[in-house]
């Protein structure tokens, strides 16, 4: 994605930020974000002609669902802008997703091309929630929008398909923990899937499931309350487990969850230097050559860690945290195509 020049001041951005026990809509926080950067960053997720993005699109032949997600950020941005022709292009994203689902409630899963785990079934239920969690949030942003009506039909239509995919990632609850616990980041990430989708299907079950892997999860910090990666601290996954947090603790009361994330913050800003760029030095996967991902070293993912350091900043009205967001994203603007 290639970054634009977009700098705004930080003044007047924490208005927003819920007042001591009070959940702001997720859908007015975006509304809140600094002018232009939501639209910005959500960018990489339009559709190509069949609906495929990320790795679909790249390697011009379906992948999993999971390469998908990118395609309901794009659907929130176009929703919060409130940009009807966009949502609209967006849902074909969606589109393509379902037509890929499998009788099981699983989506068809295409060569592997290193994007995920060698068992068959782990794949699958990996690729599934990490979709799911990004869909039940574009669907819970959209109920809070004036675009609810407009999608209301389709998504009462999605909700059996749904269910389904909720059952089958729910069947696979065993490979979640087993794979996962290595990589805390996904441990949330699935937790989102669960809460997030049992707030859409209004099911407690789904719900509980969730707050058990964020109980889980918490387990798994260091002592200075950092989120652990394969035995050690990474700067971009520690971010994603913060950014994927924050967004299902908007929906679902985690206090204890909530409470966790200026310890991982505190150290996550040890590792952003003064320029903005993320420093790399030390990471357990990511920057370092450690991991690839679709044949290329994976690297610092400059999109969610701007996310993280915007939501957490308007969230907890950390001026500091919106500075360096600007920092941040400005950095990525000059060194990233």
């Amino acid at each position: 994605m290639k970054f634009l020049a977009l700098f705004v001041a930080v003044g007047g951005l924490v208005s927003i930020a819920s007042a001591a026990g009070v959940r702001p809509m997720e859908f007015d926080l975006l509304k809140s974000f600094p002018a232009g950067r939501l639209t910005l960053l959500v960018a990489g997720g339009k559709p190509d002609a069949r609906g495929f993005l990320g790795g679909n699109h790249s390697e011009g032949h379906w992948i999993g669902a999971g390469t998908q997600r990118g395609g309901c950020w794009y659907l929130i941005g176009a929703v919060v802008d409130g940009d009807a022709a966009r949502a609209d292009d967006a849902w074909r994203s969606v589109d393509a997703a379902f037509a890929h689902q499998l009788p099981d409630g699983s989506f068809e899963m295409g060569p592997k091309n290193d994007t995920g785990p060698e068992d068959p079934r782990t794949a699958s239920v990996q690729s599934s929630f990490f979709y799911l969690q990004e869909l039940a949030h574009a669907i819970l942003v959209i109920r809070q929008s004036p675009m609810e009506s407009r999608f209301h039909d389709r998504i009462a239509a999605l909700e059996p398909k749904l269910r389904r995919a909720c059952a089958f990632i729910t069947a696979g609850y065993d490979t979640i923990i087993a794979n996962s616990t290595q990589a805390v980041n996904r441990i949330i990430i699935a937790a989102k899937a669960f809460g997030l989708s049992g707030l859409v299907l209004r099911d407690n079950q789904l719900v509980a499931t969730a707050r058990k892997l964020v109980a889980y999860g918490l387990t798994l910090r260091d002592a200075d309350g950092v989120f652990i990666e394969k035995g050690g601290r990474d700067s971009s996954y520690n971010a994603v487990s913060i950014l994927f947090g924050q967004v299902l603790a908007l929906h679902l009361p985690l206090p204890e969850l909530e409470a966790a994330y200026p310890a991982a913050m505190a150290w996550e800003l040890t590792r952003i230097k003064a320029t903005g760029e993320v420093e790399v030095e030390g990471n357990s996967r990511t920057g370092v050559g450690k991991e690839t991902y679709l044949g290329h070293p994976k690297g610092v993912n400059y999109k969610e860690i701007v996310f993280t350091l915007t939501f957490y900043g308007l969230v907890h009205h950390d001026a500091h945290a919106l500075v360096v967001a600007d920092t941040v994203l400005g950095w990525a603007q000059t060194h990233q195509g």
